[in-house]
């Protein structure tokens, strides 16, 4: 025992590992931002530094032709007490967002649900029923909506062959010009319907086996297996067009010819933004515009989230 003890104090000591000089742990530790800097600058030469322009501006009184003068809060409090054109805008928005979003997502769902079965040429027909997302927010399908719903397009024509004489325009009469353009958006589907079927996908076959077994039918499945597991691409695509149908603006440009008309029914927030900004050249009333638009999106996706806990429900139980 006496000798072990004496060979391990003979032994030579573990070398030790030299430790890295302080110029290469330096050069480890700014690689990464030297990767990250073309992003770093993007974000604050073309995100940061117009935001905090605008936000300077939505103080001012600006017209391009003259330097910004500084009127504090006095474009905030125009556009809620001395502006009826804005509070116009205003409601038209709300009621595209509150009637288009829930609207495109029922027929989504309905569609991704009618793709999600085993046929030969499903994926040509996923293919065809995703092609008007591609092209539904473009200016030449703007046009044609506006054509299709003239007074003497197509839907007129379909009416006409059924019994139905009308001559009158959709676009051009105020009690119908915003469902024309509600339609528009409904037709753009594509892209929450890819969605929903990814998330139908995932669903456990088995979960629908064991239901059909104990007796549940097709509503009874659609409630209590289909809608709960889905929650969660739900939520995803409801806030993903909430967004979108808040910032809309080319179909009611488009379709009013950019006067927001007929009677301001397709006046657009962001159209009579655009209006301010460069038809106006109030580009201070323009910013101000901009940055309500911003807090109010802001606010409704986090009252969105906050929401959630209550309804959205994950695989693994959380909330």
């Amino acid at each position: 025992m006496s000798s072990l003890t004496e060979e391990r104090r003979r032994a030579p000591a573990p070398a030790l590992r030299p430790s890295s000089p302080p110029q290469s742990r330096r050069r480890r530790a700014v690689a990464p931002y030297l990767f990250l800097s073309p992003w770093l600058i993007g974000l604050l030469v073309f995100v940061m530094g117009p935001m905090a322009a605008s936000l300077y501006l939505s103080m001012t009184d600006y017209n391009f032709l003259q330097d910004p003068n500084f009127i504090g809060l006095d474009n905030f409090v125009r556009m809620f007490t001395s502006d009826p054109r804005y509070l116009s805008s205003v409601v038209v928005t709300a009621t595209y967002v509150l009637v288009s979003v829930p609207l495109q997502l029922i027929f989504a769902l309905a569609l991704a649900m009618l793709l999600d079965r085993a046929i030969a040429g499903i994926a040509i027909y996923r293919a065809v029923f995703y092609l008007p997302s591609l092209i539904g927010t473009s200016v030449a399908v703007a046009v044609l909506w506006r054509t299709v719903f003239g007074s003497d397009g197509l839907v007129n024509a379909a009416l006409g062959a059924i019994g139905i004489d009308t001559t009158h325009s959709w676009v051009g009469n105020p009690d119908t010009a915003l469902m024309t353009i509600i339609a528009l958006n409904v037709w753009t589907f594509g892209s929450p319907m890819i969605i929903f079927l990814a998330g139908l996908r995932q669903i456990p076959r088995s979960y629908y086996e064991a239901a059909e077994v104990d007796g549940a039918g097709h509503v009874r499945r659609f409630l209590s297996i289909t809608i709960p597991l889905l929650t969660p691409i739900v939520f995803f695509n409801f806030i993903l067009q909430t967004i979108y149908a808040f910032q809309a603006f080319v179909p009611a440009y488009i379709v009013s010819n950019g006067q927001g008309g007929p009677a301001d029914s397709t006046l657009f927030y962001t159209l009579y933004l655009y209006q301010q900004g460069f038809a106006n050249f109030d580009m201070g009333y323009a910013s101000a515009m901009a940055w309500v638009l911003l807090v109010v999106i802001a606010a409704i996706t986090g009252i969105n989230f906050l929401l959630s806990r209550y309804w959205v429900f994950y695989a693994d139980g959380d909330r």
